[in-house]
């Protein structure tokens, strides 16, 4: 099969002298593997090619793609995305990226080498995984999944506007869900580990992990209704990023669905609170080397010391915003591209978790949550989740409490964070988690 970038040339090379034309191509290739009881339960391995095509002309905007890059689709995807823009919307903000000249960095995402390990070791690990985390504590009770997951893609854009680019990622994870049972009591907990590619991967931590966060929540009660201090732990960490990381696109902001919205260069935050948006860090699951219009990837800093210093753009939100692009398009070939924010880090302070617990009197431990994304108001910025963790007294963990309510706003629990952990996670997701400390929280219980 021809390679990428000259079928995307190919389509290009049809394009009229009246339109703007970009051409996305991609090339998939996914393994998923779940194991119980030592044998494969369920086993996926997909490969998959796609091409999507945007054509404007006279201010208005078409879009159609296709599963397949056989010549003939190819010309019928482009005649398609033709006819609808012919009937598009007219907005005299559309418009294709055009270079900017940030150079692409090279972030050696992907390693052929890795294409080669035979799925018999995939398996293997799979089957380790779950052994071992059954074997970590004798009150390991039986597994609700043990999982193996890799993917690798490799894509291409061209556009009449001058871009061309290619890339090529690949990155793999582990987990697994554990239940322990002790009397009458069963809890479940998870674990994982992420890499680049399989080699990376850590099937000893990961284990022990999921065991560790079943096991210290058995006998778990639902504590009285206080006002309390709390620990994130770095996964509820990195959701509580993503929830921020929504309200501060530029379309967000432009819809109004954004609590930040005309408080640029405004402290929101405590001054202890750097937040960076960072798809050039390989230790990223969602490194990347370019973005969804084939724009170079950049480090962007959000919110500076806690002052709010910029919002992320695609082409189209700069353009209505009169800047320029961030280089945070997110799109997939079968979407004309969006605009959010790829790779959030907050970044990590000089305390281990251990010394942030010995440090609060009366609080708790958040490991869970439930509801987070349907739990936050991104315009007022109420928060209100549920929880489960362990109870933090005169500076130690003491009991597990579940079936419990954290709530505040959004506005409050940044401007009271007090301390950040230096425990950065890498996780299956588009943000990075570290511990936080958030005083003056209202936790409801019985």
């Amino acid at each position: 099969m021809a390679e990428l970038q000259d079928i995307a040339e190919t389509v290009l090379s049809w394009a009229h002298d009246n339109e703007d034309v970009e051409v996305v191509v991609v090339h998939d290739r996914d393994t998923e593997i779940r194991v119980y009881e030592g044998e494969v339960e369920q086993f996926t391995a997909a490969e998959s090619f796609g091409v999507g095509v945007r054509v404007l002309a006279d201010d208005k905007q078409g879009f159609a793609w296709a599963g397949t890059l056989d010549e003939d689709v190819l010309a019928e995807t482009l005649a398609d995305a033709r006819d609808n823009a012919a009937f598009g919307t007219v907005d005299e903000n559309l418009g294709l990226a055009n270079p900017d000249g940030v150079p692409v960095p090279d972030l050696g995402l992907y390693n052929p080498a890795a294409l080669n390990i035979p799925t018999e070791d995939k398996i293997a690990m799979a089957v380790e995984l779950e052994a071992k985390t059954r074997a970590a504590d004798s009150r390991i009770s039986g597994m609700e999944s043990a999982d193996y997951v890799d993917g690798t893609r490799e894509s291409a854009l061209a556009s009449t506007s001058g871009i061309r680019s290619t890339s090529k990622e690949m990155s793999a994870y582990v987990m697994a869900y554990a239940l322990a049972t002790e009397d009458d009591d069963t809890q479940l907990g998870f674990g994982f580990s992420v890499g680049r590619n399989p080699a990376e991967l850590d099937i000893d931590a990961a284990a022990a992990d999921a065991a560790d966060r079943a096991t210290r929540m058995l006998g778990a009660t639902q504590p009285a209704t206080e006002r309390v201090t709390v620990i994130f732990d770095p996964f509820v960490t990195a959701q509580f990023l993503s929830i921020l990381g929504g309200t501060m696109s530029g379309e967000a902001v432009q819809k109004g669905y954004s609590l930040f919205a005309d408080r640029l260069g405004d402290a929101v935050a405590s001054p202890l609170f750097t937040l960076v948006d960072d798809p050039t860090n390989t230790d990223m699951f969602s490194a990347s080397e370019t973005d969804g219009e084939g724009l170079a990837s950049r480090r962007n800093v959000l919110v500076d010391a806690g002052q709010l210093a910029m919002f992320v753009h695609n082409a189209y939100t700069a353009r209505k915003a009169e800047t320029t692009s961030t280089g945070s398009a997110i799109r997939d070939f079968s979407s004309v591209p969006g605009v959010g924010t790829r790779a959030l880090q907050l970044l990590p302070g000089t305390q281990s978790q251990e010394e942030l617990i010995a440090g609060i009197d009366n609080g708790v431990l958040i490991q869970g949550v439930a509801g987070i994304h349907s739990g936050v108001n991104p315009v007022s910025g109420d928060f209100s989740t549920g929880a489960e963790g362990l109870r933090i007294r005169n500076g130690s963990l003491a009991e597990p409490v579940r079936e419990i309510t954290i709530a505040s706003t959004l506005q409050k629990m940044l401007g009271d964070i007090t301390a950040i952990g230096n425990d950065t996670e890498w996780l299956p997701m588009s943000a990075a988690g570290v511990s936080v400390v958030i005083d003056d929280i209202t936790m409801s219980g019985a």
